[in-house]
């Protein structure tokens, strides 16, 4: 049975200031509620989720004393994702007296140390070696963010045969579960009433249960349209809006071209990005800015933009270089505004200081996204916000409206009731296969075949607690800044007044404009959703309805007509059209159709 952190509100959360990393001074609610769950029951297996930033590392150490303390265990295996947060756990473990070497790699371990801290790739290369270590001596292992050993098969089936002899085993994540289904070491699968087996958690602390105590900060998401133009490999030039629905190869060289260094889109964005930056550091002086950049060419070409802008220096961090970790240690103690990497500030490297980032990678799978922005959650002290800036992507603005939903590792496909018998569910599954969720970015939107010719930025909406808020802007708009002035320092609900009342000021200042001033969308964040691909499918199938209709009535072929919508419409073929063209489109056949009665 899942105990969740509810159980233990009875205890009052512990807000630890500035402790390092891992040592806080007393436990928060949720942790002493974990302690007492694991305690009574004894498990020998345990998995822990707890959103990011609410201190799963000084449960796992203060369990791992307990446990050490009462010759439970006699040593610590701490299995982690990277080199880096393997470094990090043992400097943690250390201030509580517990000493992890973070460099073993075979032989007998030096008597000073209480175990070793090593990754998953260590564990596929060498599972025999930790297998022989855990049967000599009682242990516990420690399997930080325990989704990564199904990265693989061979880890999967590596931790399996080195910790199966192991005295106790410590499962913790913090982000959504894999989206394959591949089963994960060590974690318990119960069948719903519908059959599906999905995986069980002893104890959950949740992003909304950490928000309530202040554990983590509230996350205000700012997100950006605009126009964007690029050429295909036939030589066509294609133009498309950020947030309008089109197919997943649309969307994925729409959002490259924004994302795109040379364009105007990026350069808008970091400076928007810098200007929140700046109001936050007025009542957070250290607070510091992460760009999240899919390449490393790219993350440099964000640093010189951000050099530009700020006229300062941006640390960059790039995953293969040696002294990654040591840049990030060092940004970590400075009070320097911003930092970009690549991947490598993904998942468990702690800065606490930051407050403001910005998503630039076509990465769009939901567990990427949580960790992603599980860097920018980390609460030291109440009323600090969070904001991170993100282009119009449907996928992405539904994780954002979704960080308080809770996830377990589904590990059976339910199977869709009649989707043998719709006609469209064949394009639906070709849709959801292209658009499907690896944990891994492939490399396969490099393969695209695309350049990218401009891009502009529109401030499209701020999201928050579920909600949308905000009215499209020019960048650089007393409209924009309205929204990139919010204080650093709010409580959540104040966040939500305030939000409130700029959307209302925004509303009552754009009815006072003339009509030839309305060059922008002019309706409020949540009357504008962004459309989904089944709805784009549906206006689709209406066109070509439409079409088939008039090609009884006029004799043309079905291209012909096509090309002429095209011709008179304007905008790309129907495949990569948006729901405004089609909807165009689909209003002109119905007056040729009518013209002809």
């Amino acid at each position: 049975m899942t105990t969740t952190a509810s159980h233990s509100h009875h205890l009052s959360p512990a807000f630890p200031g500035r402790a390092p990393w891992g040592t806080a001074g007393k436990l928060r609610a949720w942790q002493q509620g974990a302690m007492e769950r694991y305690l009574q029951e004894q498990p020998r297996d345990f998995l822990a989720v707890a959103t990011p930033g609410a201190g799963k590392t000084t449960f796992a150490l203060t369990l791992a004393s307990w446990l050490l303390h009462h010759h439970v265990v006699q040593q610590v295996t701490v299995v982690a994702p990277t080199e880096h947060l393997k470094k990090q756990w043992a400097a943690a473990a250390a201030r509580i007296g517990i000493k992890l070497d973070p460099d073993y790699s075979a032989g007998p371990l030096s008597r000073e140390y209480h175990g070793v801290a090593i990754t998953y790739a260590g564990v596929g290369v060498r599972p025999m070696l930790h297998r022989n270590r855990c049967e000599q001596r009682k242990t516990l292992v420690i399997l930080d963010e325990i989704h990564h050993a199904g990265d693989s098969k061979s880890w999967g089936e590596a931790c399996l045969e080195a910790f199966d002899p192991a005295t106790r085993r410590l499962a913790l994540t913090g982000t959504p579960f894999r989206s394959d289904t591949n089963p994960i070491p060590f974690v318990t699968y119960e069948e719903g009433n519908d059959g599906i087996r999905k995986s069980s958690a002893d104890y959950t602390y949740g992003y909304g249960n950490a928000l309530g105590d202040g554990v983590v900060r509230p996350v205000i998401f700012l997100s950006y349209s605009g126009n964007m133009r690029w050429r295909t490999k036939a030589g066509d030039e294609v133009a498309a809006r950020l947030g309008e629905p089109m197919t997943k190869d649309a969307v994925s060289q729409a959002w490259r071209t924004a994302l795109d260094p040379r364009g105007d889109w990026m350069p808008n964005v970091l400076r928007a990005a810098d200007r929140r930056l700046s109001e936050v550091r007025k009542a957070i002086p250290d607070a510091g800015g992460l760009v999240i950049a899919a390449d490393q060419d790219s993350a440099r070409s964000y640093a010189k933009l951000i050099r530009e802008i700020t006229g300062t220096r941006a640390t960059v961090v790039l995953s293969d270089d040696t002294g990654a970790s040591k840049r990030i240690d060092e940004f970590s103690e400075s009070e320097d505004r911003w930092m970009v990497a690549v991947r490598m500030v993904s998942e468990g490297v702690d800065v606490p200081r930051l407050a403001v980032g910005v998503y630039a990678t076509t990465i769009s799978t939901p567990l990427f996204f949580a960790q992603a922005v599980g860097r920018f959650v980390r609460s030291r002290r109440r009323g600090e916000t969070a904001s991170v800036f993100l282009p119009t992507i449907p996928s992405l603005l539904g994780f954002a409206n979704e960080m308080e939903v809770e996830r377990d590792h589904v590990l059976d496909r339910p199977k869709k009731d009649g989707e043998e018998e719709d006609p469209y569910a064949e394009s639906e599954k070709e849709m959801d296969e292209a658009n499907k969720e690896q944990d891994e970015d492939t490399g396969e939107q490099d393969s695209l075949p695309f350049e990218a010719l401009e891009s502009d930025a529109v401030f499209d909406r701020v999201m928050y607690n579920g909600a949308e808020f905000g009215m499209q802007a020019h960048p650089g708009s007393e409209e924009e800044q309205d929204y990139l002035g919010i204080p650093g320092l709010l409580e959540p609900d104040q966040v939500q007044m305030l939000l409130q009342k700029r959307q209302a000021r925004q509303i009552a200042h754009s009815r006072k404009k003339p009509d030839d001033e309305a060059d922008l969308l002019e309706l409020p964040a949540e009357r504008r959703p962004v459309v989904s691909h089944k709805e784009l499918l549906e206006l689709r199938k209406q066109l070509n309805t439409m079409v088939a209709a008039y090609v009884h009535q006029s004799g043309k072929p079905h291209g012909v007509i096509h090309t002429e919508l095209r011709r008179v419409c304007g905008g790309p073929p129907s495949a990569e059209a948006t729901a405004g063209q089609i909807r165009e489109r689909i209003k002109k056949v119905q007056e040729w159709a009518t013209r002809m009665r």
